[in-house]
């Protein structure tokens, strides 16, 4: 009884104090704090397992594996809130939308900034927003990048589809350019087959023009 009743000690405190670590990068409620979300759930994973391992001391088992697991799972997540601030901070003003949603994170960059018309030529106005994104990908590097063109549905869906391709590719040879590694991108063109808006109107449209980079962690990303 004595021993359960250590594991079921440790594991409370290492839930608790991931609860309790406010992370400064993350600007939303304590209640959505990601870091101690990842660094709570891996204590408990690794309580368990430290005490199935410690026959002999199963307190103290579940104590280093809590410490272990807590660690490594809220690292991952601590990395990504201080990548997405970053990614903020770096793109504000620019028009360019910082999404996140658990590990992944995605930027959105409207068509009014990206190309001009029936263009896979980068505009000017997105020379600034891709290189800060370069510095901030050389800087984060455990990110696998995915770069997705989107057009609106006006003319033949083929041609959209190869328009769509070469304005991913050209975003992803000028951030190759700028020294992001190769085996970290890929690209894809999905013409107007994912709108995010009517395309009844030039204002959707508008919006269904734009090119969105994804960021996932890579396989044994810490």
């Amino acid at each position: 009884m004595l021993r359960r009743s250590s594991l079921i000690a440790c594991v409370c405190v290492f839930l608790l104090a991931g609860c309790a670590s406010q992370n400064p990068y993350d600007q939303r409620a304590p209640s959505s704090n990601r870091t101690a979300t990842y660094g709570g759930l891996g204590a408990l994973a690794g309580a368990a397992a430290g005490a199935l391992i410690n026959h002999d001391n199963r307190g103290k088992g579940a104590l280093i594996g809590a410490a272990v697991a807590g660690a490594a799972a809220a690292g991952y997540g601590y990395y990504a809130d201080k990548q997405e601030a970053e990614l903020r901070r770096s793109m504000e003003g620019t028009g360019i939308e910082v999404q996140r949603e658990g590990d992944v994170i995605q930027l959105i960059m409207p068509g009014n900034i990206t190309f001009a018309t029936d263009s896979a030529q980068i505009a000017s106005s997105f020379y600034a927003p891709l290189n800060n994104l370069a510095t901030s990908f050389r800087s984060y590097n455990q990110n696998s990048i995915e770069v997705v063109g989107h057009t609106d549905s006006t003319g033949a869906h083929s041609y959209n589809m190869g328009l769509s391709q070469r304005r991913a590719q050209s975003v992803a040879d000028y951030l190759l350019a700028q020294g992001v590694d190769s085996t970290r991108l890929s690209t894809r063109g999905m013409g107007p087959d994912q709108p995010i808006a009517s395309n009844d109107n030039a204002e959707g449209r508008a919006q269904n023009r734009r090119v969105e980079v994804t960021l996932r962690p890579l396989a044994g990303a810490q």
